[in-house]
Formats: C-alpha cells, sequence, structure tokens
C-alpha cells in the first residue's frame, strides 16, 4: 500500500470517527429537553406548594422552559412519590418533599416503593423551624399552661397534622407524650387544613412550619407556644424553645428538598441541583422565603443522599422508641 493511500485511509477513518462522535453529541438528548413537572405530595398553600412555586418560576425563567407545579396529595404523600418513582428517570419530572416524606419513609414498612432505592437526591431547598401553635381563643399563653390544660381533660385533647407519618403528627405525639397528657391524632390532608381548625379550635394545637404559623400569628389569628429549635429566633425573636429534658431528637426542623426518580443519570441530577442551589441565592427568593419563616438551603446530589439516609433511621428509631407504627 502507498504512503499516500495509506494517509489518505488514515484521513479518512478519522473523518468517520469524527462525525460519529458529532452524531452522538449532537443525537444525545440535552436536559432539559421539555416541560418539568414539580410533583408537590400536599396540598396548595403550604410551605412546599410555596417553596416549589418561587424556585420553579425562576428555573422556567432562567431555562427557558415550562416548569409546572402538580401537586398531587394523599396517604400522607405517598401519592406524589409513587407518581414519580413511576415515571421516566430523565429529571423532567422532580418530587419537592417536604420532611415529612422523610418521617413517612421511615415509619411506614408497606410503602410501594424503597425510598431510598427508587428515588435519588437533588437538592435541599430550605429548612424551617416547625412552631407549635394553639388558637387564641384556648386561652393558653406557654407551653406549660399548654400541657396544664391537657392534664385537665382526662378525655384528652386533639391535636391537627398534615396527615398519618407527617412531621406534625411526629412532633405533637412527641410533645403529648414527653409532657403527660392524653391527645387524639386529627390527621387532615394537609397543614393549611390542620391550621384552620387551630384557629377555630376544633383541635387545639398542632406544629407547622413557618410558611404556615407565621403569617397567622402576626395577624393575631394564631398563637405561637414554642418551635423546634432555637433558629425560630430569627423568625419570631423570644420564642420558647421545645427542649424539656427526655425530648432529644426532638430538635429536628421541618426540611424540604427535590428528588427524582431512580437512575436518573447523575449529570442531569448535578445540573438540576446546581440551578436550584442559584436560585435560592438570589436576593429575592431568599427574602420572599424568609418572610414566610423559612430559610433557603442547598445540597449536593450526594449530600442530600447521605441525609435522607441518615434522617430514616434516626425517625425510625424515634418511633420505635415511641411506639409509632403507619403498618
Amino acid at each position: 500500500m502507498s504512503i499516500s493511500r495509506s494517509r489518505f485511509l488514515r484521513g479518512a477513518l478519522a473523518c468517520v470517527v469524527l462525525g460519529a462522535s458529532s452524531a452522538m453529541a449532537g443525537g444525545a438528548p440535552s436536559y432539559p429537553s421539555g416541560p418539568i413537572r414539580f410533583v408537590v405530595p400536599a396540598t396548595p398553600g403550604g410551605p412546599t406548594d410555596v417553596i416549589a412555586r418561587v424556585v420553579a418560576q425562576h428555573i422556567s425563567q432562567s431555562w427557558g422552559v415550562p416548569v409546572v407545579v402538580d401537586n398531587r396529595a394523599g396517604a400522607g404523600g405517598v401519592i406524589g412519590a409513587s407518581y414519580v418513582v413511576s415515571s421516566k428517570p430523565d429529571g423532567q419530572t422532580v418530587l419537592v418533599a417536604p420532611s415529612a416524606f422523610g418521617v413517612r419513609s421511615a415509619l411506614d414498612r408497606r410503602l410501594p416503593y424503597d425510598p431510598l432505592k427508587d428515588l435519588a437526591g437533588v437538592g435541599l431547598m430550605a429548612r424551617s423551624p416547625s412552631f407549635l401553635v394553639v388558637s387564641p381563643s384556648l386561652g393558653v399563653k406557654s407551653l406549660a399552661e399548654l400541657a396544664a390544660y391537657g392534664k385537665s381533660r382526662p378525655e384528652g385533647v386533639s391535636y391537627g397534622s398534615a396527615g398519618m407519618g407527617s412531621t406534625g403528627h411526629l412532633h405533637a405525639a412527641q410533645f403529648a407524650a414527653v409532657y403527660g397528657f392524653a391527645a387524639v391524632h386529627v390527621p387532615y390532608r394537609g397543614t393549611p387544613e390542620a391550621v384552620t381548625d387551630v384557629m377555630q379550635n376544633r383541635v387545639q394545637y398542632a406544629f407547622a412550619p413557618g410558611p404556615n404559623a407565621l403569617p397567622l400569628a402576626r395577624d393575631g389569628r394564631l398563637l405561637v407556644l414554642g418551635a423546634t429549635s432555637a433558629a425560630a429566633d430569627k423568625f419570631m425573636p423570644g420564642v420558647a424553645v421545645v427542649d424539656k429534658p427526655g425530648m432529644s431528637g426532638f430538635n429536628a426542623d421541618d426540611w424540604f428538598g427535590a428528588l427524582v426518580p431512580g437512575g436518573t443519570p447523575m449529570p442531569v441530577r448535578q445540573k438540576l441541583s446546581a440551578e436550584i442551589a442559584r436560585v435560592l441565592a438570589l436576593p429575592e427568593v431568599s427574602k420572599r422565603l424568609n418572610d414566610l419563616g423559612a430559610e433557603p438551603q442547598s445540597s449536593t446530589p450526594e449530600q442530600f443522599d447521605a441525609m435522607l439516609k441518615d434522617y430514616v433511621a434516626t425517625i425510625r428509631k424515634l418511633g420505635d422508641d415511641m411506639h409509632i407504627t403507619l403498618e
């Protein structure tokens, strides 16, 4: 074979390889490849819904694609999570979940999915102290007075939450157990509905994240007696912390985060995570969430996966200690 012919063949082969590589690159689906769906496993108006809508609006503006918020409440968040689990793992369907998702994952032994395998983390979005609220008409003005009120009623008092296995359910049940009074759980479809009945004194107390509790407290329609951590002082200076001895493990603020179906490529997860972090760092977004009683907080997908695994293990032990199961 002549040198010129050999050089020609090598050049032709290089062109074929380069062309094939270009075709693969050009034909590979980019992310996002169309509308993105933020699935919120809660009713409209709650903190998860508000945070999802704020972030969705900015991502849509930045990426030039629709980001639709789809509320799929029910079964303590299982309906929404199941929808995302069954979706294509391409990053176009995202679960925006509250810490109640982690509680349910820990306590419900009959979930139709494995939350640590069938879903993959994208990143944190925010944290919020949970506030213990009562109606002003109840006539109690402190944690001690609420405990005394409960003890004076052997038939029990009632508390509301966003449903069986929600963070509010766990907080309120633990409060009654540690403070030593009988309490009956009244589950609702979402936190807004539970808080509405607290305002009307149909149920006597509830734990609610800042976005649900603080605006109503500022309007005088709710009274805040305490919060789950000292971080609440940023949003309501001087608020008491629910830290009675024996409540180790109680100091756990609500968190909100994004997940996608298991098997979603890591580059997709990382790109969405970075965009969410960018949005959360915007001054107007930070102010919006802070006004509601939530603090923007982001993480990498790997950090979120590790956090969720640890959270599920911690809540499962707490549930076992308190004999709370959802079987």
